[in-house]
C-alpha cells in the first residue's frame, strides 16, 4: 500500500490532522489507520471539556499561560506554552465551524466551567462527554472528503527505517528517516508494507501499563514504543497523571471517570471519617491541580487504610448536576449510589501520559518525515504535570502545525520502493495465551505497586529488575511465535514501563506528577529527561 499521509490514531489529533492536509492536497491521498474501531480513542472518554481563553471580560491569555506554567511546576517550554494558550480559540472554532457542540446558558453564551489549577472559568464542555462529542463531529467531516481512508482493525507493529535496508542505527544517528509502517491486518492476520511519504503518529497515551486507569483496553503506549525501538528521542515519561477521582469499583477495568468539573461545581473531596481533607493539603483545596489532589487522597487513604475517598455531591443542586453530569448521575445509580444522598467513591488512577515523543512548535520528531501529535507526544506543554482540559487543546493546535509544516514538503518526498517485505519465517501459531496475559498481570502489578503516585529509589531499582525479565521473556516469545495484537501491546508496554521507570530513576527531585520519598526536594537544575 502507498499513501501521501499516513496517520496513525483516530482520536482528535489523528481526525484533526487527516481532515487539514485532505482539504489542503485533494489531488493526495490520505489514510488513516487505527487497530480498533475508528472511535474508540482516548479522545472519546474525556469528559470534563477543552481549556481556552473565550470571555476577554474575565480572562486573558496571560492569566491561561500563568495556570499552565504554575501546573507544569518548572518545566513547562513558555514558547510552547505561548503557541497553545493563543493559537488555541482558533482551533475551537474551527471544531465548531465542523459541527461540534458546546453547552450553553440561557443567554446563548458558551457555558465555560473551571476545573483544578484554572484561575477563571474557561472550560467549554458539552454535558460530561465532551471528547466523544468532538469525535463524533470530526469522524462526521471526515466521511464528507473522498481522498481519505480510514482503515479499521489494523496493528501497526514498526516504523520503517534505514534499519529495514540493512543500515546501522543508533541514537546517535542524525538522518534516521520514516519511510512508512509495517501493519498487521486483523481480519487476514497477515503483516503489510505501508508506504508513505509523511507519516503522523497519533497514537494516544499509555495508560494500561497500569492496573487501575481511566484509558480504555486501547492506550498501550504504541506510538511511544515505536519509536524508541527506531531510536528516536522520548522525554519526560517519569510524569505520568493520575487522576485523583476515577469512580472506586473493585476489579473493574477500566475505570470510570468522574470528571474534575464535578469539583468545578462544587464537589468536596472527604476521607472515611467525612472530613474534608483537602484544606490541609492546598489552599486551593479540591481545586488545586492534579499532582496535588492525588497525593493528598493517596495519603489519606494510606492513613486510614482505606481503598478509596469520598467525592460528596450532596450539597449541590439535583437538576444542576442531571444537567451537567448526566452520564455520571446514571453510572452511579447502576452501581446503587444515588449521587443527591450518598457521596461516590473515587480513588486515583493512571489517567495521561505528560511525556512521550520528543516533537518541536510543528509536531516534528527526531525522525524525518514522521510527526507526533495528541498525548503520544512530548510537546513542551505540560511540563511535570498537565493543568486540566490543556490536552484537548494541545491535540488540536499540533496536529494543525503539523499540517501546516507537512504540506510544504510532501510534494518534494517520493516513495522508498525497495523495502523488504515482513518475514516470520521459523515462527510458530501461539500454543498458550497465558505466556502472554501472565506477564501483562505482573507488568500492571509492577508498575502499580512500585511506580505509582509515590516512589522510591528502592521501589524504582526493583521495578527495574522485574522489568529486565520481562522484556527479556517477551522478546523470545516474539522472536518465536506469530505475531498478535496481544503481543505487540505486551511488547510495547514493557518499553513504556522502562521508559517510565528510567526516566523516574534518573530525576533525583520531587517535581509535579514525579514525587519521590527519597528524594523530596525540588531541584535547582531544571531540565527534561530525554531517553
Amino acid at each position: 500500500m502507498q499513501t501521501d499521509f499516513l496517520v496513525i490514531g483516530s482520536g482528535i489529533a489523528g481526525l484533526t490532522y487527516a481532515l487539514k492536509v485532505a482539504a489542503a492536497k485533494p489531488y493526495l491521498k490520505v489514510t488513516v489507520i487505527t487497530k480498533a474501531h475508528s472511535d474508540e480513542t482516548n479522545t472519546k472518554y474525556a469528559q470534563g471539556g477543552i481549556a481556552g481563553v473565550w470571555d476577554d471580560a474575565t480572562d486573558s491569555f496571560d492569566k491561561h499561560i500563568e495556570d499552565t506554567l504554575i501546573a507544569g511546576d518548572g518545566l513547562c517550554h513558555k514558547k510552547i506554552v505561548e503557541i497553545v494558550v493563543k493559537e488555541g480559540p482558533g482551533r475551537i472554532k474551527e471544531i465548531i465551524e465542523w459541527g461540534a457542540e458546546f453547552d450553553k446558558d440561557a443567554d446563548g453564551d458558551y457555558s465555560l466551567g473551571k476545573e483544578g489549577g484554572h484561575s477563571v472559568h474557561r472550560i467549554l464542555h458539552h454535558k460530561d462527554i465532551t471528547g466523544q462529542e468532538m469525535e463524533r463531529a470530526l469522524i462526521e467531516k471526515i466521511q464528507s472528503l473522498p481522498n481519505i481512508e480510514l482503515i479499521n482493525h489494523c496493528f501497526v507493529v514498526d516504523i520503517i527505517t534505514q534499519h529495514h535496508l540493512g543500515f546501522l542505527i543508533t541514537k546517535s544517528t542524525l538522518d534516521i528517516e520514516c519511510y512508512g509502517v509495517y501493519m498487521l491486518n486483523l481480519q487476514t492476520n497477515e503483516i503489510e508494507t505501508v508506504l508513505s511519504k509523511v507519516t503522523v503518529f497519533a497514537t494516544g497515551g499509555n495508560g494500561q501499563a497500569y492496573r487501575t486507569t481511566t484509558n480504555p483496553k486501547i492506550a498501550t503506549g504504541d506510538g511511544v514504543a515505536m519509536v524508541y525501538r527506531a531510536k528516536g528521542r522520548i522525554e519526560n515519561m517519569e510524569f505520568i497523571q493520575f487522576h485523583p477521582t476515577a469512580l472506586y469499583e473493585p476489579g473493574v477495568s477500566p475505570s470510570f471517570l468522574i470528571t474534575e468539573a464535578v469539583r468545578g461545581d462544587g464537589g468536596i473531596l472527604l476521607n472515611k471519617d467525612g472530613q474534608a481533607f483537602m484544606p490541609r493539603y492546598d489552599e486551593r483545596k479540591d481545586l488545586a491541580p492534579r499532582d496535588i489532589v492525588a497525593r493528598a487522597i493517596d495519603s489519606e487513604m494510606k492513613i486510614s487504610g482505606t481503598e478509596h475517598v469520598y467525592l460528596d455531591c450532596r450539597h449541590m443542586g439535583k437538576e444542576k448536576f442531571i444537567h451537567h453530569f448526566p452520564n455520571i448521575y446514571q453510572k452511579c445509580l447502576s452501581i446503587g449510589i444515588d449521587v443527591m444522598q450518598q457521596p461516590i467513591p473515587v480513588a486515583p488512577a493512571a489517567h495521561y501520559s505528560c511525556g512521550g515523543i520528543k516533537t518541536d512548535e510543528f509536531g516534528r520528531t527526531s525522525i524525518k518525515n514522521l510527526y507526533a501529535c495528541g498525548e503520544c507526544a512530548s510537546t513542551g506543554l505540560h511540563g511535570a504535570n498537565r493543568l486540566a482540559s490543556n490536552s484537548l487543546l494541545e491535540a488540536m493546535v499540533f496536529s494543525h502545525r503539523a499540517y501546516l509544516d507537512s504540506i510544504q514538503l510532501v510534494d518534494g518526498l517520493s516513495y522508498k520502493e525497495q523495502i523488504p517485505a515482513w518475514s516470520d519465517t521459523g515462527t510458530t501459531d501461539p500454543k498458550e495465551m497465558i505466556l502472554i496475559t501472565q506477564s501483562l498481570k505482573e507488568l500492571q502489578s509492577v508498575m502499580s505497586d512500585y511506580v505509582g503516585i509515590v516512589r522510591t529509589d528502592v521501589r524504582l531499582e526493583r521495578a527495574n529488575k522485574r522489568l529486565d525479565l520481562l522484556f527479556t521473556e517477551t522478546e523470545e516469545l516474539y522472536k518465536s511465535i506469530r505475531l498478535s495484537p496481544q503481543l505487540c501491546e505486551l511488547r510495547n508496554l514493557i518499553t513504556v514501563g522502562y521508559l517510565i521507570v528510567k526516566g523516574a530513576g534518573f530525576r533525583k527531585e520531587s517535581r509535579g506528577l514525579h514525587f519521590n520519598t527519597d528524594h523530596p526536594e525540588k531541584s535547582k537544575l531544571l531540565e527534561n529527561i530525554i531517553l
